[in-house]
């Protein structure tokens, strides 16, 4: 059970890089993803503008800063709004989503859930280490000059 989060890091970050190497790399074995024509229109156009690539270029990294256990945090911030726009293009622009988008959506909450802490530790004093949440009644970081808000680490 507790395993569970680190294998879906795992899962997620080696999926994102892989997909995001594909874009350059063109595996033969993958099949290609069809699309209403607005959604193909939208995906063109951001292929065309060069936008396409620095999105790949940021699945790449944050697939990796997934598979390490220190920057998984840093990592759902860079694949977090990737999912969230790779669902609205299916729900909105496609009118169903593909499975493996949702998936990955899954995996994404499971370590999102696992990384509570980092994550509230991240949004009121800037660490991601988790730094002693719920422990210490406090955030705990010493790293910081500004002090903790209330919140789930609790205040200074």
């Amino acid at each position: 059970m507790k395993n569970i989060p680190c294998i879906a890091a795992l899962l997620l970050g080696a999926a994102f890089i892989f997909f995001g190497v594909h874009f350059w790399a063109r595996f033969g074995f993958v099949p290609k993803p069809e699309h209403s024509k607005e959604a193909g229109e939208m995906i063109a156009t951001m292929y065309a503008s060069g936008y396409l690539r620095f999105v790949k270029v940021l699945e790449i990294l944050g697939g990796i800063l997934l598979i390490l256990p220190r920057t998984r945090v840093w990592g759902l911030f860079i694949i977090g709004p990737i999912l969230v726009n790779l669902l609205c293009i299916g729900f909105f622009l496609d009118g169903k989503t593909d499975g493996l988008v949702i998936v990955l959506t899954i995996l994404a909450l499971i370590v999102a859930y696992s990384k509570r802490c980092a994550l509230c530790c991240v949004n009121t004093c800037g660490c991601s280490s988790g730094c002693g949440c719920g422990t210490t009644g406090g955030c705990g970081c010493s790293s910081s000059d500004k002090p903790a808000s209330t919140g789930c680490c609790g205040g200074k």
